[in-house]
């Protein structure tokens, strides 16, 4: 029942952190209609791959944290920081930029390693798997063990490369969409990061 409940769960939580429109979902519809759908899910793999490992990272911060609670306000602080900062950076890059995607091309037998170091660049990932998996903890719904992180991370990888593939698949319909809300991702994103850092600010000043 637990490797059933810590896959459930994984997948979730992989499949809402992939469903929004992002630099990784949008290379994969821009690879697959450069390249083709086979190849396209040798890019996916190269995504999967290292979100194996960071959602096991995630869950080690989380239990980590969880068990020593008087670091929780000293990241708290620290997070809200580089929120507000984050946040800052996302407005500027929208209001300075040409708001142009411009398509890359990628070398078919790079796809996996290409893949890897996308994935790479994604920052939200570890904060975002330590976020959810904390909250479900908080819950109940989650005992950080070696054994559960890794039936975690095993359907975080699951729902992560349904949702891609899903992209990849469906690449030809939703790229001008994802393309036209690709130009407004910094702004959403400086409008996510303000919001919870404003909040965060909130918080520790009223209710800590």
């Amino acid at each position: 029942m637990v490797f059933i409940t810590c896959l459930f769960f994984g997948y979730i939580v992989a499949s809402a952190g992939s469903i929004t429109p992002s630099f990784l979902n949008l290379t994969v519809v821009k690879f697959s209609l450069k390249s083709g759908r086979k190849s396209a899910f040798y890019l996916i793999g190269g995504f999967a791959t290292l979100l194996f490992f960071q959602a096991n990272i995630g869950a080690y911060l989380s239990s980590v944290l969880m068990e020593n609670s008087e670091y929780i306000t000293i990241i708290q602080q620290i997070g809200t920081v580089i929120l507000i900062l984050l946040s800052i950076n996302f407005f500027r890059m929208y209001f300075t930029s040409k708001k142009k995607i411009k398509k890359v091309e990628i070398d078919k037998s790079k796809a996996y390693f290409h893949g890897i170091g996308m994935a790479l660049l994604n920052t939200f990932a570890i904060p975002f798997y330590f976020t959810s998996i904390s909250l479900l903890i908080g819950l109940g719904y989650f005992e950080y063990s070696i054994r559960n992180s890794l039936y975690f991370s095993i359907g975080s990888t699951a729902g992560s490369f349904s949702l891609y593939a899903l992209y990849a698949t469906v690449a030809s319909k939703i790229e001008h969409k994802l393309t036209y809300i690709a130009t407004k991702m910094d702004f959403i994103l400086g409008c996510l990061t303000g919001v919870v850092g404003i909040g965060n600010v909130i918080y520790l000043l009223f209710f800590k």
